[in-house]
């Protein structure tokens, strides 16, 4: 049986109200992760903007900026973050030059550059801490951990059926059901090994049943992981959607609404008989260990099972060559990626 990580062994003490470390939220698209975005950045401390494209991008490309000791090329990097419109920085309502002074003045290292970027949206919200959201970071946590070693890192988990039947309606999702059952799969025996690797510091599991059946607790015991104090704006987060989810992302319109439970399960009604054993049977007692029941339908065919097969291998083989790409780019690298940001100094509690 899969061992509990909601944060029961956690204690709060005065010293924890003092965390400045990044948080990355992950998880398996359509888990409910930009909800649980909208729930952390509704919180006095803690800033995350809606999901921005640049983190991973700058980090891929940070062998054509050269060496950040030299003042210029932090100036491209710079401009690079804030000018093009594929990262999105334009959404987050900032000063671009304002920032590219920054990140000039500032450590010579990719990480501390992106650090600065998220830094001043937390500052422009009156906030200390900072955090980000993308489902897909689950795939790059090393990564992550290179540029960011104090991190904090949050893994939503949702029944994968209703993941699954999610994706299949999503106007951005081009792959097939197949792709779907896998990235769930994926996503869970990643954070498994992460939760492992990392430790209960570090990592965090999270349920997003219990986090829409009951807010208040499953916050509290996740505000407990990060040192921070619960606070009770968290659980409706309706106002801070208002503020930060555009309107152009209907499949977002539930977070404008009160938190409910509503959802949960739907799968039965949104997804055909074979593609639920088909998710079964490629889940096994992934599914048991969260609590998920099985349907108790038939298996699925042998040639369902061998596309799925085919379909899991060729992502197994483009992840490889993702992460060799990368160990090249490591061997090649210019100057360290580790931020370097000094702490900000701590506010105080807020109360409530």
């Amino acid at each position: 049986m899969r061992r509990d990580r909601r944060g029961d062994d956690f204690r709060m003490s005065p010293a924890l109200c003092t965390s400045d470390r990044p948080i990355f939220v992950l998880g398996c698209p359509r888990s409910g992760t930009t909800l649980l975005q909208l729930m952390l950045h509704s919180h006095p401390r803690i800033a995350i903007p809606a999901e921005t494209r640049f983190l991973l991008n700058v980090y891929r490309a940070r062998i054509n900026f050269g060496d950040l000791g030299d003042p210029e090329n932090r100036r491209m990097l710079a401009r690079w973050i804030t000018d093009r419109k594929e990262t999105k920085f334009g959404d987050l309502g900032l000063d671009a030059d304002q920032v590219v002074e920054e990140i000039v003045a500032g450590p010579p290292t990719v990480g501390s550059a992106i650090g600065i970027v998220f830094r001043s949206y937390a500052r422009s919200h009156g906030k200390p801490r900072w955090g980000d959201k993308r489902p897909s970071y689950f795939k790059h946590i090393p990564t992550l951990q290179r540029m960011f070693p104090n991190a904090q890192f949050i893994h939503l988990i949702r029944d994968g059926r209703d993941c699954v039947a999610s994706l299949q309606e999503m106007p951005w999702y081009h792959l097939d059901v197949h792709h779907a059952i896998s990235a769930w799969r994926e996503a869970i025996d990643t954070g498994r090994k992460m939760a492992d690797r990392l430790g209960p510091d570090t990592f965090y599991e999270l349920q997003y049943e219990r986090l829409v059946a009951d807010p208040a607790d499953e916050l509290t015991r996740l505000c407990a992981f990060l040192g921070e104090e619960f606070h009770p704006s968290m659980a409706d987060p309706r106002d801070v959607a208002k503020e930060t989810v555009p309107s152009r992302k209907k499949w977002h319109d539930r977070t404008h609404s009160a938190v409910t439970p509503t959802r949960v399960g739907s799968w039965a009604q949104r997804l055909e008989p074979w593609q639920i054993a088909l998710a079964e049977t490629a889940f096994g007692d992934r599914l048991t260990d969260y609590g998920y029941e099985p349907s108790g339908l038939p298996k699925p065919s042998a040639a369902q099972l061998a596309r799925l097969a085919r379909t899991s291998t060729h992502r197994r083989m483009a992840q490889r060559k993702a992460d060799l790409r990368d160990l090249w780019r490591r061997r090649n690298e210019p100057g360290p990626v580790e931020c370097r940001l000094e702490p900000v100094q701590a506010a105080e509690p807020v109360e409530g």
